[in-house]
C-alpha cells in the first residue's frame, strides 16, 4: 500500500494545534513559542513531513508532476528516451522535470530526494553507472511513490522496467561480425556490475560459443563509460601482437572512441578492423566509413516507460517487464571483403 504523506493537517492533529500554527512553527514565525516551533519541528522530521512547493503556490490545484532522472541528458540516446517521455506525459495531463545525475551516484541520490520534497506523483530513472547501492530506490519503494526504471535498472522484484534485447542485438552482430571474417572479436563495455552491461556482453559471448570461437578473456574490457577510458582500452588492444580484428563496441560514447583510435594509428575499417556499436545517434551514416549499428529505439522506451508509470499512479500495482527490440543496421564498417 502506499504510505501517505504527511501533511500540515496530520502535524495539527497530532499537536491539537490549529494548520496555522504548524505552519508558522515551520517557518520559525515570532509568533510561535519556542517550545511549540521544537514540537513541530521533532514531529515533523519524525514523520518525514516535507513541504510541497507546489501547493504552497498553488493552493487550488497542484501540477501534476512527474520526475525522470537521466545519466547523461547531452547524449542522443537519453535525450530521446526524455523526448518520448515528454510526448506521452504531455497528451496525459502531466508535466515533466528531468535531473542529469551526471553518472554520478550521489547526484543520483539528490535527484531523488528532491523529487520526493517536489511531490511528484512518480519517478522514471536510468541508473548511473557507478550505482551499487540502491538504499534511496528501496526508500522510495517504502514511500509508496511509483517508479519504473528504463534501459539500466536494478530491484527487479520492486520496479517495472523497459530494456532492451540487449544480449539477443550483441549476438546477432557478433555472429554477423563471426560470417564476414572476423575472428578475434573485442567486445568494450562498461563497469560489469550494471545489468545492460551483462546482457550486451552475454550475447557476444553465446555467439562465440555457437560458431566454436575459443573465448578470449582479454578481448573482453569492462570499465568507466568515458571517452578517453575507451580510447586507451582501443588502444591496448589494438597495438597488441595479437589484436582483435573486429569490436563490438557497448555504447555511442565507446563506439566513437574505439573509431577514433583505429584510424588515428593508421589502420583500415573493416579491413583491418571491423567494428559495430550500439548507437542511437544519426552521425553512424556520416563518418567514413558508414557505421554498421546495433540501434536502440530509445523514443519508444521513453513512451513504454512512461506508460507504465502512468498504470503505477492509477492504482495498478503489476511488476511489468517491457522489452524494446532493437535494430541491426550493417554499413560499410563491418563488411570485410
Amino acid at each position: 500500500m502506499r504510505q501517505q504523506r504527511t501533511s500540515l493537517k496530520d502535524l495539527a492533529k497530532q499537536l491539537g494545534v490549529s494548520i496555522a500554527t504548524v505552519s508558522r512553527a515551520l517557518r520559525d514565525s515570532h509568533e510561535v513559542g519556542d517550545d511549540m516551533k521544537r514540537r513541530v519541528q521533532e514531529l515533523a522530521k519524525k514523520l518525514n513531513y516535507r513541504p510541497n512547493p507546489f501547493a504552497q503556490s498553488l493552493r487550488k490545484e497542484a501540477p501534476r508532476i512527474i520526475g525522470v532522472v537521466v545519466p547523461n541528458l547531452v547524449s542522443h540516446y537519453y535525450a530521446a528516451v526524455v523526448d518520448g517521455i515528454e510526448d506521452y506525459a504531455t497528451k496525459e495531463g502531466y508535466s515533466v522535470v528531468v535531473i542529469n545525475s551526471h553518472e554520478d551516484h550521489e547526484r543520483e541520490e539528490r535527484a531523488i530526494d528532491n523529487f520526493i520534497s517536489m511531490h511528484v506523483e512518480g519517478i522514471i530513472a536510468c541508473l548511473a553507472q557507478d550505482t551499487v547501492d540502491y538504499t534511496h530506490f528501496e526508500d522510495i519503494h517504502r514511500m509508496g511513490i511509483p517508479l519504473v526504471f528504463f534501459a539500466r535498472t536494478c530491484l527487479p522484484d520492486l520496479f517495472s522496467s523497459v530494456t532492451a534485447n540487449g544480449d539477443e542485438a550483441a549476438r546477432l552482430a557478433t555472429s554477423h561480425l563471426i560470417d564476414t571474417g572476423s575472428r578475434r572479436i573485442a567486445f568494450i563495455g562498461g563497469p560489469n556490475h550494471l545489468d545492460m552491461v551483462r546482457r550486451r556482453k552475454h550475447g557476444y559471448l553465446e555467439a562465440l560459443r555457437e560458431n566454436g570461437i575459443k573465448i578470449d578473456r582479454t578481448l573482453v574490457v569492462c570499465d568507466k563509460i568515458d571517452f578517453e577510458v575507451a580510447r586507451e582500452a582501443t588502444m591496448r588492444l589494438l597495438t597488441r601482437d595479437d589484436r582483435p580484428d573486429a569490436i563490438l563496441a557497448f555504447n555511442d560514447i565507446i563506439t566513437y572512441a574505439a573509431f577514433d583510435v583505429i584510424k588515428n594509428i593508421g589502420l583500415r575499417i573493416p579491413q583491418d578492423v571491423a567494428i559495430i556499436g550500439f548507437t542511437d545517434t544519426d552521425t553512424a551514416v556520416f563518418v567514413t566509413p558508414k557505421l554498421s549499428a546495433i540501434v536502440d529505439r530509445s523514443y519508444e522506451t521513453g513512451c513504454r516507460a512512461c506508460e507504465l508509470l502512468l498504470k503505477n499512479i492509477g492504482g495498478d500495482k503489476h511488476i511489468y517487464r517491457e522489452v524494446v527490440p532493437m535494430m541491426l543496421k550493417i554499413r560499410e564498417s563491418s563488411k570485410k571483403g
